[in-house]
């Protein structure tokens, strides 16, 4: 079987779409032992990808070829992950949640509390 790069990573779930996998590897988002190549390029079992998603980086390993795309309990018995761990990143306080404190039950915020609520904008 003969499968194309930008085929498998879809079918592995590495990318929602065919044409975004095939636009990463255009734009060099994904390397094969760090070199670019086509997305037309034929996997073959045994290689190594790296992938850059944003700001993470994946190194996978193929063990076996896919074609189609299947759950993800399937398509990951055909690759390794062999991406470095990485500290999880702490969350940012939400922009939309405000710190002011009411009891619950006290009703809708009064004008002075819009006030107090308005003074803490950032934007």
């Amino acid at each position: 079987m003969e499968v194309r790069a930008d085929t498998y990573l879809w079918a592995i779930r590495m990318f929602k779409s065919r044409s975004l996998a095939s636009d990463a590897i255009k734009g060099g988002k994904v390397k094969l032992n760090q070199e670019n190549f086509k997305p037309a390029h034929k996997v073959k079992i045994g290689e190594v990808y790296s992938i850059t998603i944003g700001d993470e980086k994946k190194v996978i390993e193929v063990v076996a070829l896919i074609d189609k795309r299947k759950s993800f309990e399937i398509a990951k018995k055909h690759y390794i992950d062999k991406s470095p761990l990485t500290e999880k990143k702490s969350k940012l306080p939400s922009a939309f949640r405000l710190s002011i404190k009411r009891e619950k039950g006290s009703g809708r915020p009064t004008k002075k509390d819009r006030r107090d609520m308005d003074e803490l904008d950032y934007f």
